[in-house]
């Protein structure tokens, strides 16, 4: 979709600004919460253009998207319900026009976080899985907020400083191979935690 495209330009541009570390906050806490491009690729040509700081755009990063979720987690708790299983305006809205967000999803998630937990967290804030759908859905279904919290800061902080870190330590050869491979790499990694985590479960 073109007007896609035109907003990752629009979001890489900033890399070439003063204001670049100012717009990776912004976008970083908007993605948790509405907004549909990730912050990797403005933290990834921030952190070429400037390697030594690379963890600390991680941080900046990882510190604004959890901050981004409690606020999807407060629209979810405080103005998706008119009354209890009746949508307002806001949540129709949303599940107009935020691409693949439905009804039925929604109450797939809701089955989701009864079974995992904490792991569908996790994997959302780790994963490519849109994360704004999940913190939004927390909210909504009243999960337990220190749960959430904990959740998404140990999912973002490994997500961004794993980005952060690749950068630093390898600098430009590996931007191709995270732009390439990187989203495939998070949910294999995710995959063998929550199994690994099972098996350990299951011995013990």
């Amino acid at each position: 979709m073109k007007w896609i495209r035109s907003l990752y330009d629009w979001v890489l541009h900033w890399a070439d600004t003063p204001y670049g570390p100012l717009a990776l906050v912004i976008l970083s806490f908007a993605e948790a919460s509405f907004f549909p491009i990730p912050p990797d690729i403005l933290l990834i040509a921030l952190a070429l253009g400037a390697r030594k700081r690379a963890l600390l755009f991680s941080l900046y990063c990882s510190l604004a998207s959890v901050a981004g979720a409690i606020l999807g987690y407060s629209l979810g708790h405080f103005v998706w319900w008119v009354e209890q299983e009746q949508f307002s305006n806001f949540a129709n809205f949303f599940f107009k026009h935020i691409p693949g967000f439905t009804t039925d999803l929604f109450y797939q998630i809701q089955q989701m976080y009864e079974t995992w937990n904490f792991w569908i967290i996790f994997t959302a804030g780790f994963t490519p899985i849109p994360f704004k759908v999940f913190t939004i859905s927390a909210g909504a279904f009243d999960i337990n907020f220190i749960m959430f919290l904990f959740a998404g800061l140990v999912s973002r902080s490994a997500r961004f400083f794993l980005v952060g870190w690749l950068i630093w330590r390898f600098g430009e050869p590996i931007k191709g191979f995270i732009d390439k491979y990187f989203n495939w790499l998070a949910i294999g990694f995710t995959i063998l935690l929550i199994g690994g985590f099972y098996i350990i479960k299951y011995l013990i």
